[in-house]
């Protein structure tokens, strides 16, 4: 499991400190395909993938009334 910018703040902390950690990824790739250095967050504490390809990404917009 691999943390994009401020996520990696305190997510790995809190997996780990979980009874069951569900994860959801927008890419599930193979064994051996990025490096082992890379990995924030080692697949022992993840219990559950859910596989979400094309995530709506809602960003807030400021708005100027």
């Amino acid at each position: 499991m691999i943390f994009r910018h401020t996520a990696r703040n305190f997510n790995p902390d809190v997996a780990t400190a979980g009874k069951i950690t569900v994860v959801e990824v927008e890419e599930l790739l193979e064994i051996g395909e990025i490096d082992p250095n890379s990995v924030h967050l080692p697949g022992i504490y993840i219990h559950h993938i859910i596989v979400n390809a094309n995530p709506e990404k809602r960003i807030e917009q400021r708005t100027i009334s």
